[in-house]
């Protein structure tokens, strides 16, 4: 009887250390139906990719032309209708000079059409650089910068603000017949701006975006009116401006005497 008991005992115990069985057929089907996907879909692009029989370039041609296009892009093209890589035709175009916006697409059968958009320069920054719309310094050093161009200066990582504030203050300007020649802000964040007559606008680097303001409401009613006297405006008070006439006097705006008192710090900066 108690051979029988460890008999048993011993069946059980064999039994728990039996390894379970996977059948084969089980992990090869799987694997053959990932690789017919994939063999279709390999076969598939080898039938529908073909060499690219014509590029669609259309846009404003002004700075770039459609062949300079064309050779930026010749190697990707190469690769056929659907080996192509959309994304990096799209890169070898915006880096092209004076490229601001691109799409490109496939048209069936073998056709790509590129659109492009050129950028348009709204000022010159520093001594030939060229800042777009958005206030981006597109081309650092133009050969011929247009010369109806505002001059913008400054910092190269501010240029964005110096544009900001240029675009700001001539569209307040020109409602009342007044525009903007030059801005310029200096390592010191002292900001100047001369209009389109010649008068030099001195605004400092302390209150800078309240003495615009005060320009904006006050000062340029009075230049409207006397532009052919004045030779600069000076706001780097904290209570009123100066007008510096072209005979080469001056008249305080504001409290006389201290503006008097505010004139050597004005003539540090602020």
């Amino acid at each position: 009887m108690a051979r029988k008991q460890a008999k048993r005992r011993k069946q059980k115990k064999t039994q728990r250390m039996k390894m379970p069985t996977i059948r084969v057929g089980r992990l090869i089907a799987p694997v053959a139906a990932a690789g017919i996907i994939f063999a279709t879909y390999q076969l598939s692009l080898a039938l529908l990719d073909r060499p690219i029989s014509s590029i669609e370039i259309s846009g404003p041609f002004q700075r770039v032309s459609a062949l300079q296009i064309e050779e930026a892009i010749s190697v990707e093209i190469g690769q056929g209708f659907v080996g192509a890589d959309l994304d990096r035709i799209h890169a070898e175009i915006i880096a092209l000079p004076w490229i601001d916006q691109a799409r490109v697409a496939r048209r069936w059968p073998s056709r790509i059409s590129i659109t492009v958009t050129e950028q348009i320069p709204a000022a010159v920054w520093g001594e030939s650089g060229l800042l777009n719309t958005r206030g981006e310094l597109f081309v650092n050093a133009a050969r011929h910068p247009p010369a109806e161009l505002p001059r913008l200066s400054g910092p190269d990582s501010r240029s964005a603000d110096v544009a900001t504030r240029y675009l700001e203050v001539r569209d307040r300007l020109i409602p009342v017949g007044l525009d903007l020649r030059r801005v310029h802000l200096d390592a010191r964040g002292s900001w100047e701006m001369t209009l389109q007559n010649g008068i030099e606008v001195r605004l400092g680097r302390r209150d800078v975006a309240a003495r615009t303001e005060l320009f904006l409401d006050v000062v340029a009613n009075i230049i409207t009116s006397r532009a052919k006297d004045i030779d600069h405006v000076d706001m780097r008070y904290s209570n009123g401006f100066t007008i510096g006439w072209n005979g080469g006097s001056r008249t305080p705006v504001g409290d006389p005497q201290r503006n008097e008192q505010e004139m050597v710090a004005a003539r540090g900066g602020e």
